[in-house]
């Protein structure tokens, strides 16, 4: 999947803004504040219909103004798409594929998948579990057609069953229906990570050592019970408790993928430089299993790349990414700080952005 074109209305300090993109690598570059995150956002918010940066639509929306538009042509296997967006200040949203209008959001992210490297890419390492799950079921999503049924099947019945705890209603014909909703689904959904993770680990551990030298570096998943029990058992065993506090403590929603080196989590003890060239390993290794069961292809937004990496590593970086051989869009203040990151045979389009706008178009590619 590659954007050929991208136009922007009325987000943030874009006010308008159209662009030819690269099918490989696109370079925004410009002094802090200029806009260039905001195209990165651009695309998150069309793949996602959401932001990275923010969890309030009015905080995108440039200020003063009823709507924020974007339009995107998306090449993919079956040929170029229009993608639009429409966020209005009452929150109403709107989008379109192929001139369609569609209700899913899940749509969008099969359409536009897209892998995001930021500063908040360390909560990965650092944040709590729930960012892990949700790193572990991209995959899962994109690459197990029943994955989706699934994990909504376990939501629906976690929630029924977290009810029945929290108001008392606790029949027992009831309550074992929805205990065995939860356990069978709960089990079909870990086999889905399980599968994933074991493609996945040894991926990212081969592109990994292309990046840096972690030997003792290992990745430990942890289903979210005691599997040696299995979940029927852990449930009945902690229903008392769970009754008392009025959710379900053990299950799926607790699954977690901890990074440890010898023995301890890789946050404690690698250097800020070193957790970033892992977080970049665990991102491009979900793109490249995609590519290879799939043959689809991420888009990868990159937000200030040179940050904590040095030019040996940046240099790295830019090569593992261009064997990808997937479109990139990458942020930075320093255009010089990619010189020699990239082969003779890549394309590299480069955007000056000044004040929310391209600061010279001749040349650029727009």
């Amino acid at each position: 999947m590659s954007i050929s074109q991208l136009s922007i209305t009325q987000l943030r300090n874009l006010a308008s803004l159209k662009l030819e993109l690269s099918p490989q690598t696109n370079l925004f570059y410009g002094p802090n504040g200029s806009g260039k995150t905001s195209i990165l956002e651009a695309v998150h918010l069309l793949s996602l219909a959401r932001s990275f940066r923010t969890n309030k639509h009015k905080h995108y929306i440039q200020h003063q103004q009823p709507e924020s538009v974007l339009f995107a042509r998306v090449k993919g296997p079956q040929g170029e798409l229009p993608v639009g967006f429409q966020r209005s200040q009452d929150a109403s949203l709107k989008v379109r594929i192929g001139g369609e209008p569609i209700d899913a959001v899940a749509e969008l992210a099969e359409l536009v998948p897209i892998q995001l490297i930021n500063s908040d890419t360390f909560r990965l390492l650092e944040g709590s579990p729930s960012i892990r799950r949700q790193y572990i079921d991209w995959g899962g999503f994109h690459l197990e057609s029943r994955f989706m049924a699934a994990w909504k099947a376990v939501r629906r019945a976690l929630s029924q069953r977290n009810s029945l705890l929290k108001y008392g209603k606790l029949e027992p014909s009831v309550r074992a229906a929805w205990d065995r909703e939860f356990i069978d689904r709960a089990n079909e959904l870990d086999g889905y990570r399980r599968t994933y993770l074991e493609q996945l680990i040894p991926c990212f551990e081969r592109l990994l050592a292309e990046l840096v030298e972690l030997d003792q570096l290992s990745l430990h998943y942890h289903c979210g019970w005691d599997q040696k029990k299995g979940l029927d058992q852990v449930l009945e065993q902690g229903f008392e408790r769970d009754r008392q506090l009025g959710f379900t403590q053990q299950g799926p929603q607790r699954a977690d993928l901890k990074v440890k080196m010898r023995g301890m989590l890789a946050s404690e003890v690698l250097s800020r430089g070193q957790q970033k060239l892992v977080v970049s390993a665990l991102k491009v290794a979900q793109g490249y299993l995609l590519r290879q069961q799939t043959e689809r292809r991420c888009i990868y937004l990159i937000d200030d790349l040179p940050a904590e990496l040095d030019r040996h590593h940046r240099q790295r970086l830019c090569r593992l990414l261009e064997q990808l051989d997937s479109q990139v869009l990458v942020t930075s203040t320093d255009r010089e700080a990619f010189e020699g990151c990239w082969s003779e045979q890549v394309e590299v389009r480069e955007f000056p952005i000044r004040n929310g706008a391209l600061a010279n178009i001749e040349g650029n590619g727009s």
